[in-house]
């Protein structure tokens, strides 16, 4: 009897003790997992944030998502409806229970071991929360246990508040959207803030299970459950009886298809805005795009319009050409209108950055910029007529003028500019040497393999846009080296200046002299007295422009280019066939230098006039175009010329005369020359 006694005394202490074992076992754990919660600190609430675009002006052009589309707002901005909303369905006691809902986790604990299954839940909002952050949506007992284990940590070291907005900024509604900003611009096309009760409502019904309660998908779905969260919101006295009433029947105005897939104002800005703030940052393109920073870029929206206009009115509908376009500042190389081709949504291949095409005669200032840095002047004269040159290698180059025509005569390197006279150009060449030239091309910022080669004076080589218009923005101000961007400063998510550029004062690195000279002749191509054996380049244009501008264009058999700049503004326009076709239709040869002429106007309209302006050691002289010498009263034009001090012309032009014009023969040019102090006395025409 007493052994009897004592077993069932023993299974009586066991039957006690084992609860109590359990018990102490799970206040042990749970007062580890609070301990090893306070070592390790708060978590991170923030997830990954869209990156936004900003213009020069602070106005928003674009955004990126990368694969999910997430906003970050503050929880005052949003809907306080749609906060209630969210609480009434998901988690009516969030501000009662310190991250566990115990009544709900044991009722679906006994569930889910009659069932032997983890299919009931009973997360409330923090666990949710933390599941979102750290952990994957599998059902396992381990993923369980870790959620916990970050909810304790969450409630720990974030208030109500903190966690209800993380929640609120991180949860997903479907259709790549984060977030209730996401949620309701993708849903509505309006802010979190703005949300009526009925709309708070739906988006409150999504969650649950995004794709079965989107109303894009199960319209019925999605009404029934917001009918239901109206009711439990009716029941814990949130809104009233007639604003449930009201509510009910609302009808929800959906955003249409269209509008769920909005272009950036500027496409191709945005990708090369992109790409550079991946250099800068040193991140992969993905993580700037999810980083949630604010790129301050230099964008001008106003010419961005206009200059999408100006080529959209210039290409005839159903043309295969393509085109790149780019305006820049050229003080300090930031990039204020940009497109990269007609149709970004066919094509986002940018061909003002990255398409490398041969610039024609786009490509000889940078020629005569070494030529006048090597003795030539504005005035330094060569024959125009076919010439065969014979190479090193023993090979013969015969370059053609634009239609085979020649002046047959000598010309001045103004003149040779003004028309584009490729004979001349590719003797200037062969005289200060390929090589030169190639390193004059690469002081302009030209990052292509350039070959050191006669036909290289007339842009034989493939470039970029983007270079030749940064090239030219160093000619417009003054010699000054810059280097074309798109961003000005980066923000991060935390509201912290991660880069802002500096404009630092620096010395040229091109000849200030040159660098006027050169811009002085460039304005040639628009000027009528230049005009010689054929018109100047810019004659189909001139009567459009209203101010002086300096430019050069270029054309091959398959690209057609201008480039040009008043001090304010560099603009350059290629057109072409992706497919190097040829450029055989009229209308389309001209293409480039039309859109070039109307957006420089219409971007220069109410602008102050501006002229370049002169470094010391510059002087202008009246020059005869057709002599190359100081102009008299005799002549039939004359134009200003600039040159450096000491280089410019003596010597009077003796071709124009009172009464008939003599012929200057080369045996006469002797004598002339003993005439020309006479003339020099009577007429010493310096401006």
């Amino acid at each position: 009897m007493d052994t009897f006694l004592r077993l069932n005394g023993k299974k009586y202490r066991l039957f006690y003790l084992i609860p109590f074992g359990i018990l102490a076992f799970g206040l042990f754990l749970l007062i580890g997992v609070y301990f090893v919660s306070f070592l390790l600190g708060p978590p991170q609430l923030t997830n990954d944030q869209n990156t936004i675009y900003y213009s020069s002006d602070g106005e928003k052009i674009g955004e990126e998502s990368g694969a999910e589309n997430r906003y970050w707002v503050d929880l005052e901005d949003m809907s306080p409806q749609l906060i209630a909303a969210t609480l009434a369905i998901e988690d009516q006691y969030f501000y009662e229970h310190n991250g566990f809902d115990l009544q709900r986790i044991a009722g679906a604990v006994l569930s889910d071991i009659k069932s032997l299954s983890l299919q009931e839940g009973a997360s409330t909002l923090t666990q949710q929360y933390a599941r979102n952050l750290f952990l994957s949506h599998e059902k396992t007992w381990l993923r369980k246990l870790k959620e916990a284990f970050y909810t304790v940590r969450l409630e720990m070291y974030y208030s109500k508040d903190e966690l209800l907005e993380g929640y609120l900024n991180t949860i997903y509604y479907g259709h790549g959207a984060y977030g209730v900003e996401a949620a309701s611009r993708h849903f509505f096309d309006k802010s979190a803030s703005d949300l009526s009760l009925a709309e708070s409502a739906m988006l409150a019904a999504i969650p649950k299970g995004p794709s079965y309660y989107s109303p894009f998908n199960h319209r019925e779905n999605a009404k029934n459950r917001q009918q239901q969260i109206l009711g439990l919101m009716l029941d814990n006295d949130r809104i009233t009886e007639q604003e449930h009433f009201l509510a009910i029947r609302e009808n929800l105005a959906f955003t249409k298809p269209t509008e769920r897939e909005k272009i950036s104002v500027a496409p191709y800005f945005q990708d090369s805005a992109l790409k550079e703030a991946a250099d800068i940052l040193e991140l992969k393109a993905e993580k700037v795009r999810s980083g949630g920073y604010k790129i301050y870029t230099t964008l001008d929206t106003r010419l961005q319009k206009q200059l999408k206009e100006n080529t959209g009115s210039e290409i005839r509908p159903g043309s295969d050409i393509e085109l790149g376009a780019m305006a820049m500042n050229p003080d300090t190389g930031g990039i204020r209108a940009l497109i990269g081709g007609k149709d970004y949504t066919k094509s986002p291949f940018n061909r003002a950055v990255d398409a490398e095409r041969m610039p024609g005669s786009a490509f000889k200032p940078f020629l005569y910029y070494t030529a006048l840095n090597n003795g030539y002047t504005p005035t330094t004269m060569l024959m125009s007529k076919p010439t065969a040159f014979k190479l090193e290698d023993g090979e013969v180059y015969q370059p053609s003028n634009y239609n085979g025509y020649y002046a047959n005569e000598p010309i001045t390197l103004a003149q040779a500019l003004a028309l584009s006279d490729n004979v001349y150009a590719v003797k200037t060449n062969l005289s200060v040497g390929p090589e030169q030239l190639v390193n004059t091309a690469e002081k302009f910022g030209i990052e292509s393999d350039l070959p050191a080669v006669p036909s290289l004076a007339l842009g034989t080589a493939s470039v970029t846009l983007k270079n030749m218009v940064t090239g030219y923005g160093m000619l417009a101000n003054g010699g000054y080296d810059i280097k074309g961007h798109t961003i000005a400063k980066i923000i991060d998510r935390h509201g912290n200046t991660v880069f802002e550029r500096k404009q630092e004062e620096k010395e040229p690195v091109l000849d200030p002299q040159s660098a006027f000279v050169l811009t002085q002749l460039m304005t040639g191509m628009f000027d009528r007295s230049l005009d010689g054996y054929m018109s100047v380049t810019g004659s189909t244009i001139v009567d459009e422009l209203s101010r002086t501008y300096a430019g050069k264009s270029g054309t091959t058999n398959t690209d057609s280019w201008m480039i040009g700049y008043s001090p304010q503004l560099v603009t350059g326009i290629w057109t072409g066939y992706d497919n190097n076709a040829p450029i055989t239709k009229t209308a389309e040869e001209t293409l480039a230098k039309n859109i070039w002429a109307s957006f420089m106007e219409d971007a220069h309209e109410g602008a102050r006039m501006q002229q370049f302006e002169a470094p010391p050691g510059v002087v202008g002289v009246a020059i005869d175009p057709e002599s190359g010498k100081r102009a008299t009263p005799y002549c039939d034009t004359s134009r200003i010329m600039y040159f450096k001090k000491g280089t410019e012309p003596e010597e009077h032009c003796t071709v124009h005369m009172p009464g008939d014009k003599p012929q200057i023969e080369d045996n006469e040019k002797q004598s002339d020359k003993e005439d020309n102090s006479l003339f020099e006395k009577l007429f010493d025409i310096i401006s």
